[in-house]
């Protein structure tokens, strides 16, 4: 079993978003044994199609550059890549903090007509904390990582450092987890 922790990055916008759809802009993931050994890590940014131009406020929070995904291929492909990484046709599980990550997957697999039978091994680490430590809203991943006696390292609303951060937790707590 390899554990899939991911994180992904949307366009937003102050308010709701244009033509009604955040679109995936960058995926980072970090693959993870039953030993809670890193094997390997996945980071692209993916081309919107429905938004293509990135809002300030985006631009802002995410430190994601127009020319980031200008350059960057479209959902269907980096998706596809993605999967290959994983290695869907073993045993393995996706796991994020929060539900957020894998509705935004469903979403664009379904504006983009791809399957989503893959994603059906997602889970929420970050409900799953909260029921073990017995906070019932649930922290942010800073908080936890601080209460966890970790540091945030990289870039914040970054999907490549947000997962390797989530790894952090993810591996103290490895043996815990209902995947």
């Amino acid at each position: 079993m390899n554990y899939i922790v991911y994180d992904l990055e949307a366009t937003c916008w102050m308010g709701r978003p244009p033509k009604g759809h955040n679109e995936v802009i960058e995926i980072g993931a970090v693959k993870i044994n039953q030993l809670g050994e890193v094997l390997d890590s996945f980071s692209k940014f993916v081309k919107p199609t429905v938004n293509p131009r990135l809002s300030g406020f985006c631009k802002k929070l995410t430190s994601i550059k127009q020319d980031d995904v200008n350059r960057a291929h479209t959902f269907p492909r980096v998706i596809e890549e993605f999967k290959e990484w994983i290695d869907i046709y073993e045993d393995y599980s996706l796991c994020s903090w929060g539900a957020y990550d894998k509705t935004f997957f469903t979403n664009d697999c379904n504006l983009h007509r791809l399957e989503t039978d893959w994603l059906e091994r997602a889970v929420n680490i970050k409900g799953q904390y909260a029921k073990m430590v017995g906070d019932e809203k649930g922290n942010g991943l800073k908080n936890t990582l601080k209460r966890e006696g970790f540091e945030f390292t990289g870039i914040p609303h970054r999907a490549i450092s947000d997962a390797q951060n989530t790894a952090k937790i993810f591996i103290k707590f490895i043996d815990e987890w209902v995947v």
